[in-house]
């Protein structure tokens, strides 16, 4: 017995214990036999088909008139079969997709760094949070044996997969430079030259670069097309725009970027986001940079992630929980 004379066999058994019975039972073995005809596959005019016949067995005598009604219901459920099969096609090319993506949002968020290295004399805070599965934002925290910090804050121009291949070069492109390199300004220029040789001409990268030496309180930093940071001074309870201006990388090979320097005193803090932070919005209404400022001011008194954690809240409230782009803010204070 084939597979579709099986279906017409319990279909036929179905229909019968309901038409004559009219119970429970015959309404639930209905739900599984639907069950049933989609694991088979059987395609909806196949299904009309098989009701056709099932009822020209029990009613021998059905009115013609009965009979080319449902053949005119079998031409419409051809058309639509046919339909029906492509959407399940591209449903499944659908899901495909997706656990593809998933498993490159999880191969990205390997590059992120797994723990925050703290110093004995320096507080760090940070939160990134996607706004969709993949994310444009990238940053890295490193410590070196002489407790020298390196911070990067990357905002890779464009979503999805081609922004985690962008992140996943400029990682192993930083992670293939020699240490002496790691100054601001001339590790910028030297990853300059290799994104744009290697992403397309309608992809660009911003980011800003910096280093502390807990030894001198210097905060050294370059920029590449980034969002400014703050810097807050302590002593006149005041925030200055953290300004690097640069070239965003892959726009130009022979690109310099200057380096500038901040120095620290207790109490003063650093602030680099990405432009996700920035454009936070209420309605048509965007977050003003001022804002941001005097919302960190409110929590100021907490940890350095603390800090973080709590303007990520209240901004995402604020938004209604919906972020638009991908939230990064970082955060670094002297504390001795």
């Amino acid at each position: 017995m084939t597979t579709y004379e099986g279906l017409r066999d319990s279909y036929k058994q179905i229909l019968y214990n309901f038409l004559h019975h009219k119970n429970e039972q015959s309404l639930y073995e209905a739900q599984q036999f639907s069950k049933r005809v989609i694991e088979e596959q059987i395609s909806p005019e196949e299904i009309v088909s098989i009701h056709l016949e099932v009822i020209e067995d029990l009613y021998p005598n059905l009115s013609s008139e009965t009979r080319k009604s449902f053949e005119i219901l079998l031409e419409v459920m051809i058309g639509y079969g046919m339909a029906y099969r492509e959407h399940q096609i591209l449903k499944n090319k659908q899901l495909e997709l997706e656990s593809e993506i998933d498993v490159a949002a999880n191969m990205q968020h390997t590059f992120l760094p797994k723990e925050i290295p703290q110093l004995a004399d320096a507080d760090i805070g940070v939160i990134s949070v996607p706004a969709s599965k993949m994310s444009g934002d990238y940053y890295n925290i490193v410590k070196d044996g002489n407790e020298y910090i390196a911070i990067a804050l990357a905002d890779i121009i464009g979503k999805g997969v081609p922004a985690a291949l962008c992140m996943s070069m400029i990682k192993y492109a930083m992670d293939s430079l020699p240490e002496q390199l790691l100054q601001p300004g001339q590790l910028l220029a030297s990853l300059n030259r290799t994104v744009e040789q290697n992403i397309a001409a309608n992809m660009f990268v911003t980011m800003m670069y910096a280093s502390y030496d807990p030894a001198t309180h210097i905060f050294s930093y370059s920029g590449a097309g980034h969002e400014p940071g703050f810097y807050y001074d302590a002593s006149e309870d005041r925030f200055n725009e953290l300004y690097a201006k640069g070239l965003a990388l892959g726009i130009s090979r022979d690109t310099q970027y200057r380096e500038y320097q901040q120095s620290l005193s207790v109490g003063d803090f650093v602030v680099l986001f990405s432009d996700g932070v920035t454009e936070c919005r209420n309605g048509d209404r965007f977050l003003e940079r001022g804002e941001l400022a005097e919302l960190i001011r409110k929590y100021q008194d907490k940890t350095a992630q603390e800090i973080v954690d709590n303007v990520y809240r209240e901004l995402e409230n604020w938004q209604d929980f919906q972020l638009h782009d991908d939230f990064t803010l970082l955060l670094l204070r002297r504390e001795v």
